[in-house]
């Protein structure tokens, strides 16, 4: 029987998008990425390292949702990434051959880097929501399933269940419970962290809470509340979870009806069990210039030249003044505090239904690289989200370089542009008003190298003025591809904060972004 498509959590919070419209892509924007297959949402993907055959290690897979009920499609890749084929439906195991059950949802894959229970180092794990029927075809449970495979993916075991809910998402008394992300903490249990509605007695429209188990995934210990915002309201939802270099665990979520709907969180924990006061909401994910990451984000921690690295977000779309269609990557190099950056995210999806970049997959690649898979919507039937397709590209990752629209701006404002970086351009008043200033945080002192590309609106060109903490750069320009200039200057930072302050000059200037790069041998 063929299912509606929408997924669950979009049906229960239908009315609060209302609020907040997805748009669809401008009419000029394109889809940029390579076409894998039919998908809806819900992309993850592992590159596997810790296999017991060491020529196994670097091989993808990937795991997604599609329409139907044929189970969680796997696919495989074995060069990088770069071209992948079909291995085999994940099915539903415990639910014998009722016709009424199947694994469809939400997938999760993971791989053990050391053992759980009876679960060797390299086993890798596929945590999913299967979902029941009744007779009629109308959903009426879910059962947030956990599988195993210690064959490379292959074959999977049922190892148990995490938790069971139930009701359909479009019934006011819905208990369902969704999105599981499941991880193996220090100690060597399980943690699987999940969405549930069945706290609505207890004033919570949806909370996030995670359970542990110590025998590898087949039983699972009570349920922890994690982020709970009283009022009957709010939906915080879809965490993920990730770890940092100092072992330090980090969670994103969406908080659907909040203050500002669909608003991306952060949260830290040093054990992956405490996270705090479940009504602290944690730091919202924002631009120094107030753009923020709205609905189904992931959050990864990635490695940058030979510094801490960055957290880095993505998620379905974005508010403030942010790109609607989500297409944009959000960083921050300084553990999650002060403000946050875009990139221009390796996949260009094409937005029109709320399942286009639900959930994503990120990835760091060899030679200072990201690979990037998501779903898009096709430019012929773009609300259909049935006609999703899952689409994947790698390109370099861009740390060093703060986007203009990022900036505190003052007489500036946010404008897009296809010929800029990320898309954007912040156009900047001339003097005395016109300022743009760049909140940068730097894990190493030193002397740096500034590029900045800008462009004149026509007049006689007038290059911005370069300040950086206090101190004028100065500046030496050059004619630049589109109309723009770059121009470069040099100068030292400070470990720790810095303010880099661009200034209107004579005339209005539009600029794209200031790059800072490190002005020795070891920063190229």
């Amino acid at each position: 029987m063929t299912r509606p498509i929408l997924l669950p959590c979009a049906m229960a919070f239908a009315l609060a998008l209302a609020a907040i419209p997805v748009a669809a892509a401008p009419a000029q924007a394109q889809a940029s990425g390579t076409v894998l297959a039919d998908g809806v949402g819900y992309v993850s993907v592992v590159r596997l390292a810790h296999q017991p055959e060491a020529s196994a290690n670097g091989r993808m897979l990937m795991v997604f949702e599609r329409d139907g009920m044929g189970g969680i499609p796997l696919y495989e890749s074995i060069d990088g990434g770069a071209q992948w084929r079909f291995v085999a439906n994940v099915t539903d195991q415990a639910h014998g051959s009722d016709p009424h059950w199947q694994l469809r949802w939400q997938p999760h894959l993971s791989e053990l880097a050391r053992p759980s229970a009876d679960l060797p180092a390299g086993t890798l794990l596929l945590g999913a929501n299967a979902t029941g029927d009744d007779a009629s075809g109308r959903l009426v449970a879910e059962d947030l399933q956990l599988y195993a495979s210690t064959d490379g993916g292959r074959s999977w075991r049922y190892r148990g269940s995490i938790v069971k809910g139930g009701g359909n998402p479009s019934d006011k008394d819905n208990h369902g419970v969704w999105e599981p992300n499941v991880h193996r903490l220090d100690d060597g249990r399980l943690v699987a962290y999940y969405s549930s509605e069945k706290h609505k007695a207890e004033g919570f429209n949806q909370l996030l809470a995670h359970k542990v188990s110590d025998d590898g995934g087949r039983h699972w210990g009570e349920e922890k509340i994690d982020v709970a915002i009283p009022g009957g309201v709010e939906r915080p939802g879809m965490a993920v979870v990730d770890r940092l270099p100092d072992g330090r665990y980090v969670m994103t979520y969406e908080d659907i009806d909040g203050p500002d709907n669909g608003q991306v969180y952060l949260k830290i924990s040093a054990d992956g069990l405490d996270w705090g006061d479940p009504s602290d909401r944690g730091t919202p994910v924002r631009t120094a210039a107030g753009a923020w990451p709205a609905a189904s984000p992931i959050v990864r921690w990635l490695p940058w030249r030979k510094g801490p690295g960055v957290i880095a977000v993505v998620a379905e779309r974005a508010g403030g003044d942010g790109d609607p269609s989500g297409r944009s990557l959000y960083w921050n190099n300084d553990g999650g505090r002060g403000p946050w950056w875009e990139a221009e995210a390796p996949v260009q999806k094409l937005t029109g239904n709320i399942h286009a970049g639900w959930t994503q997959a990120l990835l760091p690649m060899p030679g200072g690289r990201l690979w990037h898979a998501t779903t898009s919507s096709t430019p012929a039937d773009p609300a259909d989200a049935r006609k999703n397709v899952v689409m994947y590209a790698e390109a370099p990752a861009r740390f060093d370089r703060y986007e203009a629209e990022d900036a505190l701006r003052r007489w500036s404002v946010r404008i897009g542009d296809p010929t800029a970086s990320n898309g954007a351009k912040a156009r900047m008043a001339s003097a005395p008003g016109g300022q743009l200033e760049f909140p940068v945080h730097v894990a190493a002192g030193g002397s740096y190298r500034a590029t900045v590309r800008w462009q004149d609106l026509g007049f006689t060109p007038a290059l911005p003025v370069l300040r950086v903490n206090g101190t004028l750069w100065k500046m030496t320009d050059r004619a630049d591809r589109d109309g723009w200039h770059v121009a470069t200057a040099r100068g030292s930072l400070r470990a720790g904060d810095n303010t880099v302050v661009l200034e209107g000059s004579r005339r209005p200037a539009d600029v794209d972004y200031v790059q800072l790069d490190p002005a020795t041998p070891e920063g190229d």
